[in-house]
């Protein structure tokens, strides 16, 4: 059966380590939604910039982050030549959809919803929260098995980035854009209160399997140690112990939770549920936090654009290279490669 209301795209989105896996794995458990893990063709979309693709467009895409062998689509399935990149990645999701709803999940997204609402003005959009504090230690604790995870910034990237979330939402709702909020803390303790609130949202029945990610397909998600709880059978709660934060990664994060609360009237963010007691955050700290916030920011979208131009000789060399290493096409790990090693093959 399938939704004759709405077929897509859906847009899951919220910070790295606040639960997006989890819901990929829960929504993609219901038989009339099949969104893609991670595809983030939208990183890529200079591929596009001229009005028609690239050539190779398809074999820059499985290099960036493997998605096509991770959902098992054959690239002659798919046309090697588009005008845009919305085109390109609605053939995608159609492709692996079928007539189920389509779209994606991805982290990397949160600072790019008024971006991917222009370009699908009739996407609908889950937006997932989690404690800041626990995002953090969650980064921290992936960073021992992870590169991107243990990259310089990372952590930054999530403080300022909920927030740039947050200002990304508050536009989608001024739009009246379709738009979703849920928190992770909420889903893992009533976790079928919140898919049928999400059935709700799609327009589509409730399914009870949703409620659990036993017998889930999960070829989709990367092979990573930071992917281990995702691939259980069963939904792990709060209970185990936390890793401990920095002072200063401690400290700042308490100042600008209580200083969003103070602005908010204490509504956002909503957990945790109590302002931390901290000192005032002023306007020089916060500055200086966007200024370095965007100079990774930055940094990331170099690195795409690397992706997108380099010589594909020198690409595929670079793959080679790196082949007995793990798992390059993370995309989280590709996102933050360093494009100096790329660059260095060229000389």
């Amino acid at each position: 059966m399938t939704n004759d209301k709405f077929s897509g795209p859906v847009f899951v989105v919220g910070i790295w380590r606040s639960g997006t896996s989890l819901l990929y794995t829960l929504l993609n458990q219901h038989p009339q939604i099949a969104l893609t893990y991670e595809s983030d063709l939208f990183l890529l979309r200079s591929l596009f910039r001229t009005g028609r693709s690239k050539r190779d467009w398809l074999e820059r895409w499985e290099f960036w982050n493997n998605c096509l062998t991770r959902h098992d689509i054959e690239a002659a399935s798919l046309p090697g030549k588009v005008s845009d990149y919305r085109t390109a990645a609605t053939a995608v999701w159609k492709r692996y959809a079928g007539n189920a709803i389509y779209g994606e999940k991805s982290p990397n997204y949160f600072d790019s919803l008024k971006a991917l609402a222009r370009e699908f003005p009739k996407a609908r959009f889950i937006i997932i929260w989690r404690d800041l504090g626990d995002t953090c230690r969650s980064i921290i604790q992936a960073g021992q098995g992870s590169a991107f995870f243990a990259k310089r910034g990372i952590t930054h990237r999530a403080l300022i980035g909920y927030r740039k979330m947050k200002r990304e939402c508050d536009a989608l709702e001024r739009r009246g854009v379709a738009l979703h909020q849920i928190h992770y803390e909420e889903m893992v303790q009533s976790p079928e209160t919140v898919m049928q609130g999400i059935c709700w949202f799609l327009q589509i029945p409730y399914d009870a399997r949703m409620a659990t990610p036993a017998g889930a397909d999960r070829s989709a998600i990367y092979d990573a140690p930071q992917h281990a709880g995702v691939k259980t059978e069963k939904i792990h709660s709060n209970s185990k112990p936390k890793a401990e934060l920095p002072d200063d990664l401690s400290g700042k994060i308490a100042r600008y939770v209580a200083y969003w609360k103070e602005r908010s009237h204490g509504s956002w963010p909503m957990y945790p549920v109590v302002a931390p007691d901290a000192a005032p955050l002023g306007i020089v700290e916060r500055a200086k936090d966007e200024v370095y916030f965007q100079a990774l920011r930055a940094f990331d979208q170099f690195t795409a654009f690397v992706y997108c131009y380099a010589p594909i000789g020198i690409l595929r060399r670079y793959r080679g290279a790196k082949s007995a290493q793990p798992l390059l096409s993370d995309a989280e790990t590709t996102v933050a490669s360093s494009s100096s090693e790329l660059i260095e093959l060229q000389k």
